[in-house]
């Protein structure tokens, strides 16, 4: 099971690639997991946004996780996206989590309903209460519309079983409060690629990051060379990446952006399933051009 401890670093948010039939690609799965593992990020998430959850079938969903964990064969911890709009439906995909041998289990808010603070608040606590699972919340208002906000954060990371928080908030002012209240209690990381280095600024662990599916070497050496204190190199790197990073936030979308630069890489990523739209002829081109200024290409 993971811990606040060891909740921490670079977690690759994987995508999930699909046939040309539009089917689970299992064996391009695989090979990108080993592609992450064998270039030294710290942990994988399954199924979240990059992964297009919802999207996937149940079935699905659970066989995503389930070739994840194969492929890791325990090297470094697996967090499973379980959020459903119902806390029945999050408990049966927790439950498969556990089953499974994810190492804990990431939840959005539930979405499409506008849901009050108290409901909200129940949602993680009947969720926490119900697997052995250790739980990490998913901030990420600009999708679900049910935004947590500080002062109901700290009431919801300290429910028993929540170890931390991946915090998409635009508004970095808020995830600073969250730090300065909760940073010794629980791991708080970003979701938001640039914004990597200014949380590690300020007492932040880390990423759930998109970028990472398509540069964890260089995420790694961004990581690491602010841990060793080279603060100047960390920032030199994550200047350098925001070349990419821009595409991976919310315009176009952050799913075929990914999804189009692993392609152009050589790696089996496939196109984003309907009705997600892929990259115009434009749009690919000014991302070939990004990946080629970072000499990937």
């Amino acid at each position: 099971m993971l811990t606040v401890e060891r909740l921490k670093g670079i977690v690759a948010a994987v995508v999930t690639p699909f046939t040309i039939d539009d089917e689970i690609d299992i064996e391009a799965l695989a090979k990108l997991v080993s592609y992450l593992v064998e270039r030294g990020i710290h942990g994988i998430m399954t199924t979240g946004g990059n992964g297009e959850f919802p999207h996937l079938l149940p079935d699905e969903r659970k066989e995503v996780l389930e070739v994840v964990v194969d492929s890791v064969k325990g090297r470094i911890p697996v967090i499973a996206c379980t959020t459903s709009c119902s806390i029945k439906e999050t408990l049966l995909y927790t439950k498969h989590a556990e089953d499974a041998g994810a190492e804990a289990a990431i939840l959005v808010p539930p979405y499409y309903y506008k849901l009050p603070p108290d409901g909200l608040f129940k949602y993680y606590k009947t969720v926490a209460e119900g697997t052995e699972l250790p739980l990490i919340v998913y901030n990420n208002p600009g999708y679900t519309k049910n935004p947590i906000p500080p002062k109901l954060m700290f009431k919801i990371l300290s429910i028993r079983g929540v170890i931390g928080l991946k915090q998409s908030e635009y508004d970095i002012s808020q995830t600073i409060e969250i730090l300065r209240q909760m940073g010794e209690k629980v791991s708080i990381m970003t979701g938001i690629d640039s914004q990597l280095f200014p949380i590690l600024c300020v007492g932040g662990r880390g990423i759930f990051s998109t970028a990472a599916c398509v540069v964890p070497r260089e995420m790694i050496e961004l990581y690491n060379a602010f841990q060793e204190g080279d603060l100047k190199r960390a920032l030199n790197i994550h200047m350098k990446l925001q070349v990419l990073n821009r595409f991976l936030e919310y315009d176009p979308g952050y799913v075929a952006p990914c999804k189009e630069a692993l392609n152009m890489l050589g790696l089996p990523a496939g196109q984003v399933r309907p009705p997600l739209p892929m990259l115009t002829k434009q749009e690919k081109e000014q991302l070939r051009e990004s990946l080629a200024e970072l000499g990937l290409l």
